[in-house]
C-alpha cells in the first residue's frame, strides 16, 4: 500500500504538534497581557499594528482581513468597536466605491505605544529566551519560506464569495 502523496512522517508530525502548541501558548500569554494593558483582543492589536506601521497609517478593509487573516465580517466587527472606541477611523475608499479604509487614530497609536514593551516582553519571555540568537535565526529562517508559500495562495477573506444556493 502506497502512503498518500502528502502523508508526513512522524518527524514532521512531531513538529507540526510542537509548532501548534508552541503557537497556542504563546497567544494565550499574548492575550492576556493585550487585555490587561490595553483591553485589547489580538485581532484588535493586529489591524492597529499594520495599520501603524502603514506609511499611510491606512489600509483598506479587504486588504487588511487578508493581512492577518481574519474574515471580512469578523473584521468589520472587530474594527466597530476599534472606531467606537476612537482608535480607528473608516470611510469610504477613494478607490473603490464599495470598499472601505481604515485609519489609525492618534488616540490608536498612543495605545499601541503604551501595549506594545508588555507584548515585546511576552514573545521575549516566552519565545526567544529558551533559544540562543543562532536558533533565532534559524527559525525565522525555517519559517519565512513556509510563511510564504502559504501566503502564496490567497487567504479565504479573499476567495470569491460563493452565492447561496449555487
Amino acid at each position: 500500500m502506497t502512503e498518500p502523496p502528502h502523508a508526513v512522517d512522524p518527524v514532521q508530525l512531531g513538529a507540526y504538534f510542537a509548532l501548534i502548541e508552541v503557537s497556542g501558548l504563546l497567544r494565550h500569554a499574548i492575550d492576556q497581557q493585550l487585555r490587561e494593558d490595553g483591553d485589547l483582543t489580538f485581532v484588535q492589536f493586529q489591524v492597529l499594528m499594520r495599520l501603524r506601521q502603514s506609511p499611510t497609517g491606512s489600509h483598506r478593509m479587504t486588504d487588511l482581513a487578508d493581512a492577518i487573516v481574519h474574515s471580512r465580517s469578523g473584521l468589520t466587527y472587530q474594527a466597530g468597536l476599534l472606531e467606537k472606541a476612537g482608535l480607528i477611523s473608516r470611510a469610504p475608499s477613494p478607490d473603490d466605491e464599495r470598499g472601505v479604509t481604515v485609519t489609525i487614530t492618534d488616540a490608536g497609536r498612543a495605545l499601541v505605544a503604551r501595549v506594545l514593551p508588555g507584548h515585546e516582553v511576552v514573545v521575549a519571555r516566552m519565545l526567544f529566551d529558551p533559544l540562543s540568537r543562532d536558533d533565532a535565526d534559524t527559525l525565522a529562517r525555517l519559517l519565512t519560506p513556509v510563511r510564504d508559500h502559504m501566503r502564496s495562495t490567497p487567504p479565504r477573506s479573499a476567495a470569491p464569495r460563493r452565492r447561496k444556493g449555487t
